[in-house]
């Protein structure tokens, strides 16, 4: 489905970047490292019209992806926002092209097209959510939970997130921690919708361990091998009964046309950030629906920036899964934004007020500052 109705062209006068540090409400473990404290960057675009606010989902390792925190700022500063600036006048459609010769760095260009499409958006006072063809006015939550002590902790914690509502839960598994972990929520919850996730932990060589996850009737079981082994995921996918679904290796809509045609998955998260912005994802959203291929929005601890156009992302018709797209006081006890995403009878509001529908706070974005630039035309 096309973009319903591109967005007026605005003049960028001014690019403002920040990083954030942002504690964490509880140590996040996945099976690539332990973040207590979320780094990440958010971009303010400054137009002759207003302004708009963008989140550059880098985190400050190159860990679950290439891209980091300070690689993400130099990028930025050096090549990225002085060619936004050189250009002038331009429209949200337009900031991928202009970015193109710079190769990779999508984490980048995903969160300055979004500065500027929220700025594009507010001065139509058109919601993001509309923009992008949004089918739903809430979407429902699932919840990612990281790896806990031992499998006791981790059942705890699973069961607090869903007496607080959240209709999914999505565990992190790493070789060592994955049958008996999985086995501990499956005993104790029964059939509650459950996924795993492993960001990459295992090689083919790990195939009868991941098959024995088969027995726990799963949603999927996401990206178990490398980002690059896209033949060595369809091998894995005919030899497993749960679905596989792709995470790290969907960096475009041709790497998701690619992992369908050789059936390395069959449902693909899609993340913003990941695949260079929204405008793309909603591409590779399209490619899927065309295709029958189910989606689901991922997350990436995002601020309330990224947490409220995730939502209007995941509105889209073709997310037929529950998302990661979860309550701001999941991840953080203060965010960045006035009115903080919430969760009300497992789902997540869709904002409807212009570009992405929230507010800066900025005594509360001051606070996790520890760096900042602005570059002017």
């Amino acid at each position: 489905m096309p973009i319903t109705r591109p967005a007026a062209p605005v003049r960028l006068e001014a690019v403002e970047l920040r990083v954030l540090h942002l504690p964490l409400v509880s140590p996040f473990t996945t099976s690539f490292g332990t973040e207590s404290v979320r780094e990440v960057i958010v971009v303010r675009a400054r137009t002759s019209d207003g302004e708009g606010w963008g989140e550059i989902v880098t985190q400050e390792s190159p860990l679950y992806s290439s891209e980091y925190t300070r690689g993400a700022w130099d990028v930025a500063n050096r090549f990225l926002v002085p060619a936004l600036l050189d250009a002038g006048s331009l429209a949200p459609e337009d900031v991928s092209g202009i970015l193109a010769p710079c190769v990779g760095h999508r984490m980048v260009k995903a969160g300055l097209e979004l500065a500027v499409l929220d700025a594009a958006l507010r001065a139509e006072d058109r919601s993001l959510g509309a923009y992008l063809g949004a089918a739903v006015d809430r979407v429902p939550s699932g919840v990612s939970v990281g790896i806990q002590r031992d499998p006791a902790a981790l059942v705890d914690a699973v069961g607090g997130y869903l007496d607080e509502g959240y209709v999914r839960i999505k565990i992190k598994i790493k070789p060592g921690r994955d049958v008996a972990d999985t086995a501990a929520v499956r005993d104790a919850f029964g059939a509650i919708p459950l996924q795993v996730d492993a960001n990459s932990a295992y090689t083919l060589a790990d195939v009868d361990t991941l098959a024995e996850l088969d027995r726990f009737d799963l949603l999927l079981i996401e990206q178990p091998l490398q980002e690059d082994d896209i033949v060595d995921h369809a091998t894995l996918a005919a030899r497993l009964r749960t679905p596989v679904c792709l995470d790290e290796s969907i960096v475009s809509a041709k790497a998701a046309a690619d992992a369908l045609a050789l059936r390395a998955a069959s449902v693909i998260n899609i993340k913003a950030g990941r695949v260079g912005g929204y405008l793309e994802a909603v591409r590779v959203h399209d490619l899927c629906r065309e295709a029958g291929v189910p989606v689901w929005c991922g997350g990436m601890l995002e601020t309330g920036i990224g947490r409220a156009a995730n939502a209007a992302l995941a509105a889209l018709p073709g997310f037929t899964l529950p998302g990661d797209v979860s309550a701001s006081d999941r991840f953080y006890t203060r965010d960045i934004v006035t009115e903080p995403i919430r969760l009300e009878d497992g789902h997540v509001r869709v904002p409807t007020g212009p570009g992405i529908g929230i507010e800066i706070d900025p005594v509360a974005l001051d606070d996790v500052t520890v760096d900042r630039v602005e570059l002017r035309r």
